[in-house]
């Protein structure tokens, strides 16, 4: 059966009939849609980009996606009513990518549902706090979080597969497998609970109030530190601070600090970390 079946496909493309494409990926970036009505949603989708529209609904014949894997709404108009039925549909529950960056939630949505995701971004929203992160699953390696109004981190311990993390937060202790951290523009005064991050390689502290590098010492595979537009008085204490990721630094930005005004700034810093490929914006010879 199996063989015929082939047979007859190849005669029927050999005759010239068209054999339908399966369409994978659909990208609706910048449609400025503000519903799908007219949009036709093959049902073989694992891919569906809707960046940048005006949707203030999820349409429901995304629930009927089964092979839907990635899925973008960042820069829409959703609330959270708006979203909730997309996190009961049985039918995509393999999604591993969910972005809602940009939107108008006030909570984090029950994402319990999708037991295999990898990428969650809840970014620029109306956040308060984090409840109910504890429900997003523990596979999860990446978690965009920055540009909400929570004062408080809480619910992270889970995330032991966590790689890159990009949230105002502290405490992160438990998220020993991350590589990359991002906390830029948070108003950051004291470096701490970052020690145990033995996996750490990039770290953007950029645009705090820090006055110190504190607590990654201990840090061996750090390989790129920004540390541009905080208050650093001076290089004085800056090996030390490094001593563990002294042979693997290989950038440092510490441009619009004080610090960044000491005579021979780069030379000082060359001497200090051998490695260094780029100080700043400036790439070394």
């Amino acid at each position: 059966m199996a063989s015929g079946e082939g047979t007859g496909d190849s005669n029927a493309a050999g005759a010239g009939m068209e054999v339908p494409e399966v369409e994978l990926c659909l990208d609706l970036t910048s449609c400025q849609l503000h519903d799908l009505s007219e949009v036709e949603i093959p049902p073989t989708l694992e891919e569906l980009d809707l960046t940048a529209n005006r949707l203030t609904a999820v349409d429901p014949r995304i629930g009927h996606l089964p092979r839907l894997r990635k899925l973008s709404f960042r820069q829409n108009l959703l609330d959270d009513d708006a979203v909730a039925p997309l996190f009961t549909w049985d039918a995509i529950a393999g999604l591993q990518e969910i972005v809602l960056r940009d939107n108008k939630l006030i909570k984090i949505p029950d994402a319990s549902i999708f037991k295999g995701l990898l990428v969650f971004d809840v970014s620029f929203n109306e956040l308060s706090s984090l409840n109910g992160l504890s429900k997003v699953s523990s596979t999860v390696k990446e978690l965009y979080f920055s540009k909400n109004e929570v004062p408080k981190m809480e619910e992270l311990e889970h995330f032991h597969a966590l790689e890159l993390l990009e949230l105002g937060s502290n405490r992160l202790r438990e998220c020993v497998a991350l590589e990359e951290l991002y906390l830029s523009h948070n108003g950051i005064q004291k470096m701490e609970g970052l020690s145990m991050l033995q996996n750490l390689r990039v770290l953007d502290v950029s645009s705090n109030k820090l006055t110190a590098i504190e607590d990654i010492e201990p840090l061996t595979r750090l390989e790129d530190l920004w540390l541009n537009d905080n208050q650093i008085p001076s290089l004085s204490g800056i090996e030390s601070a490094l001593s563990g990721s002294r042979e693997k630094l290989t950038t440092i930005y510490l441009e619009r600090n004080p610090c960044a005004k000491t005579p021979n700034y780069s030379s000082t810093l060359k001497e200090m970390f051998p490695n260094l490929e780029q100080i700043d914006s400036d790439m070394l010879a």
